[in-house]
C-alpha cells in the first residue's frame, strides 16, 4: 500500500502487535460519539499537525525524552519529602496463561550443572523471555512502530526502518539514553470513579484527564512521565487473566493532541495504553502508532501501578519523582521498565 503523503498509518498495521480480531469484545459506544470520533482521515491529519520530526534536529533518536532537562530533573528531586519508594515494574513469570508468554517462552535455568547428576554445581543461571511479554512492564523503543511513505517503511524523525537479525539499526532502545529522572503524574481513573478497576474496553478521554487534574490538584506539563491507571492488575487479581490486548481499558485516540500539547515525555499504561478495541475503524492501536512514529513519545506497556496508587491515595499526592533506567540492549525494540516512584 503506497501513499506519497506522510504516513499511511503504518501499514494500518497498527501493527502486527495487536491488530488481531477482537471478536470477544465490542467497540465501546462512547468512542463513536461525534464529539470524540476519530477516523483514519483524522489520524492522517494529525500525522502532520502533531509531528515532532526534526524538532530536536535531524539526527535525534530520543524524541520527547529530550524534554527531561536538567532543570526538570531538579524539580522532580524537590518533590521528595517522605522518602517512600515503590516499584513501577511488573516482571515476567512462568505462568502459562492467556496474558503471559505472549511473544516467546519464558525460561529460567541454572547454567552450571553436573554432567552426571544434573544438579547445579555453582550459583549461576540464565534467563530468557520476550521483551514484549504480556506480564512484563516494558518501554518500547521508537523503532517498534512504522509508517509507509512511497513504499518504504519509515520510523520517527524520518529514519528508514532498517531491521536486521540483530535488531533495529536506528531508534533502538540503546539509542534512547540510559537514565532519566523526572516528575511522574499518576492519573488514577478508577479512584476518581469510585471503582476498583475499569471494565474491559472502557475508553479514557481528554475530559477524563482534565477532570483528574482538578480532582488531584495537578497539571500535566512538559517533560512529565504520565502514568494512566486503569486497574488492569487489580482486575487480574480479582477475576483472573483475560485477553487484555483485545479487550482492555485505555486511552482513546482523541487524547493524542492533548499529549502533544502538554509535551508529555513518556506515557505509561498498565495495559497496552490504547483502549481495545480502539474505536477507530481500520487501526487498533492508534495511540501506539502516532506516539511512536510521529510524536516520538516513548510508551510503556504493562506498567505496574498498584503500589504507587496505594501510596498516592494514602498521602493524597499524585505527583512524585520517578527514576527510570533503560537497559541499553544493542538494536533492541524494548527494555524492561526498570523504574521507581519516590514520594
Amino acid at each position: 500500500m503506497k501513499n506519497k503523503t506522510r504516513g499511511t498509518l503504518a501499514v494500518i498495521v497498527g501493527c502486527m502487535m495487536g491488530a488481531l480480531s477482537a471478536q470477544e469484545f465490542q467497540v465501546h459506544p462512547a468512542t463513536q460519539d461525534p464529539s470524540v470520533l476519530v477516523t483514519l482521515d483524522t489520524l492522517k491529519t494529525w500525522e502532520e499537525d502533531l509531528t515532532n520530526w526534526r524538532r530536536w534536529g535531524p539526527d535525534d533518536q530520543r524524541g520527547t525524552l529530550n524534554l527531561i532537562t536538567p532543570e526538570k530533573t531538579r524539580q522532580a528531586a524537590a518533590l521528595v519529602s517522605e522518602g517512600i519508594t515503590v516499584t513501577l515494574q511488573h516482571f515476567v513469570s512462568d505462568e502459562r496463561t492467556i496474558d503471559a508468554n505472549t511473544f516467546g517462552d519464558y525460561s529460567h535455568t541454572m547454567s552450571r550443572l553436573d554432567p552426571v547428576t544434573g544438579e547445579p554445581t555453582f550459583a549461576l543461571d540464565e534467563i530468557a523471555y520476550s521483551l514484549h511479554d504480556g506480564m512484563l512492564s516494558h518501554l518500547d523503543a521508537l523503532c517498534h512502530y512504522r509508517t509507509e511513505i512511497d513504499g518504504r517503511y519509515i520510523i520517527f524523525n524520518g529514519y528508514p526502518q532498517n531491521l536486521t537479525a540483530s535488531g533495529c539499526e536506528d531508534l533502538a532502545i540503546d539509542r534512547m539514553g540510559t537514565s532519566y529522572v523526572t516528575r511522574g503524574i499518576l492519573v488514577d481513573i478508577p479512584l476518581m470513579r469510585g471503582v476498583d478497576y475499569l471494565e474491559p474496553s472502557t475508553p479514557i478521554f481528554v475530559e477524563d484527564l482534565l477532570a483528574w487534574e482538578e480532582f488531584a490538584g495537578v497539571t500535566i506539563g512538559s517533560g512529565d512521565a504520565l502514568f494512566v491507571r486503569t486497574g488492569r492488575w487489580a482486575r487480574r487479581d480479582d477475576v483472573g487473566p483475560w485477553r487484555y490486548g483485545q479487550g482492555g481499558a485505555g486511552l482513546h485516540a482523541s487524547v493524542l493532541p492533548f499529549l502533544r500539547e502538554r509535551d508529555v515525555a513518556m506515557l505509561i499504561g498498565d495495559a497496552v495504553n490504547d483502549v481495545q478495541p480502539s474505536g477507530v475503524a481500520g487501526i487498533n492501536r492508534p495511540i501506539h502508532q502516532l506516539t511512536q512514529v510521529n510524536l516520538g513519545l516513548p510508551i510503556v506497556d504493562n506498567g505496574y501501578m498498584q503500589e504507587v496508587a496505594e501510596v498516592a491515595r494514602r498521602l493524597q499526592r499524585w505527583e512524585f519523582m520517578t527514576s527510570i533506567q533503560i537497559n541499553p540492549i544493542k538494536g533492541g525494540t524494548a527494555s524492561p521498565f526498570n523504574a521507581n516512584a519516590t514520594f
